[in-house]
């Protein structure tokens, strides 16, 4: 295993790595005491577009853990900030399926977003012109007029994005469905398959690294997910950590194409491995 070193910045996941649902996991706070006292940049880097940063700091708070909305990246943002490079945000109208973490991000860069029912469609009881695109995230108050908008607005010719197309979700109640099961869905009723681009696409991961401003060789990706988390990272040609405590397992690593840099129980052997790793380590 290569040595654990030449680490100055982290891109983080978070479900499955700092909490489960409303759970914190332990050594949290610790986790984090850790990145301040050794003065250790961090992006949290999140494929869960349901939330805000803004409600994301919160939810860290009610933990005991202090982070700034700068330090976090979520597929709601990168979403918008990836459609905003390739379309014109003012002559742009979107449909969302999820909730503000991916509708807010879209508004701040402009974009018009639509309501239920508004389709292009000539067969649509609707005078309201419809959506150019159709952004599914996260949703938990996911309704079957949502599903139907969408469903007639991809049918219509709108362009199809997924934040990211994880198809579990762990919880404080085990693992239940993710985003990528509502992509499933609509894919089935419409025939079209959805541009993603949250892990393990390297979007997110170039964004983080460019808020961070850490060369790729001093940085590694914290996640819980082979199939995200670290095949993302390696796409982004950085190192990987998977830690155990959310969808992947020991049992996956021995059937996997492809392996993290290393593994590790839980976020509190990351923070003793990030200690001994700053006593030996040279100037930055």
């Amino acid at each position: 295993m290569e040595p654990f070193n030449n680490i100055h910045a982290l891109i983080i996941d978070m479900d499955g790595v700092l909490w489960q649902g409303n759970q914190a996991l332990p050594g949290l706070t610790d986790f984090f005491q850790t990145l301040y006292e050794l003065e250790i940049r961090f992006i949290l880097a999140t494929n869960n577009a349901s939330l805000t940063p803004q409600q994301y700091t919160v939810k860290l708070a009610r933990m005991g853990v202090t982070v700034a909305p700068k330090d976090i990246l979520t597929s709601g943002m990168a979403t918008a900030l990836y459609l905003a490079e390739h379309t014109d945000p003012g002559d742009t109208r979107v449909f969302v399926l999820g909730e503000d973490g991916a509708r807010q991000p879209l508004r701040d860069r402009g974009f018009t977003l639509t309501g239920l029912y508004e389709v292009n469609n000539s067969g649509s009881n609707t005078s309201h012109k419809g959506a150019d695109i159709v952004v599914c995230g996260k949703d938990e108050t996911l309704s079957w007029d949502k599903l139907a908008t969408a469903t007639l607005n991809i049918r219509a010719g709108a362009k199809f994005i997924g934040t990211n197309a994880d198809v579990t979700l762990p919880t404080e109640h085990g693992v239940t469905h993710g985003n990528g099961a509502i992509l499933a869905a609509l894919q089935a009723a419409t025939g079209v398959a959805p541009i993603i681009i949250g892990k393990p696409e390297p979007i997110m991961y170039q964004q983080a690294l460019a808020l961070l401003g850490v060369a790729p060789a001093q940085t590694i990706a914290i996640g819980d997910r082979l199939e995200t988390d670290i095949l993302g990272a390696i796409r982004a040609g950085i190192r990987s950590l998977m830690v155990l405590t959310g969808i992947s397992t020991q049992e996956d690593l021995e059937t996997s194409d492809f392996q993290p840099t290393w593994v590790m129980a839980d976020i509190r052997a990351l923070t003793h491995a990030l200690r001994s790793q700053h006593l030996s380590m040279e100037p930055y």
